[in-house]
């Protein structure tokens, strides 16, 4: 069982969102710092402290040194897949900033969205929930398909502020 100084130190490692887009890029490809500054169009050292802070909470590893383009040494990283089960304190506005962050630039037809009013009892939206979360786990658990094209799923449910079920002051 984690620490409690373990659970804030992850939960503060996640409290990034660009730390999430790493762990995004890492999570079918292993990548290097040098790739991953690039990609995110970050300054190398600026990277690397997100990287290391990934590292050393367990959320990325390095995997074998390899020799980059000019012989140098290369340490490529891989998401461990930990960040999935990690709870983060207030977590919504944090992974709606990194949504959007990712879909910047993407064209609508890049993109496939469903939108939907519900008006469901407390049961009924647990419910709805844990089976969206169950199969969504399903697919992230599973091993990268080999033909496979690198995708994001973003899921919100949340109060409809139009509806006129809560009560005004």
């Amino acid at each position: 069982m984690p620490t409690d100084e373990l659970v804030q130190a992850r939960a503060r490692a996640l409290s990034s969102p660009l730390r999430l887009r790493i762990l995004r890029l890492c999570l079918h490809e292993s990548r290097t710092n040098k790739e991953i500054a690039d990609i995110l169009e970050l300054n190398p050292a600026t990277s690397l402290h997100h990287v290391r802070t990934l590292v050393s909470n367990g959320f990325l590893e390095a995997e074998e040194p390899r020799k980059g383009n000019r012989g140098a040494k290369e340490v490529p990283y891989r998401s461990t897949k930990l960040s999935w089960g990690t709870r983060i304190p207030d977590a919504a506005p944090l992974l709606v900033d990194t949504f959007l962050q990712e879909i910047n630039g993407l064209s609508p037809q890049e993109m496939q969205v469903v939108r939907v009013g519900l008006k469901l009892g407390e049961d009924s939206q647990k419910e709805m929930m844990a089976r969206l979360r169950a199969v969504i786990e399903d697919y992230a658990m599973r091993e990268p398909e080999e033909d496979g094209v690198p995708t994001s799923l973003f899921l919100a449910h949340h109060l409809d502020l139009t509806g006129n079920s809560r009560s005004e002051d």
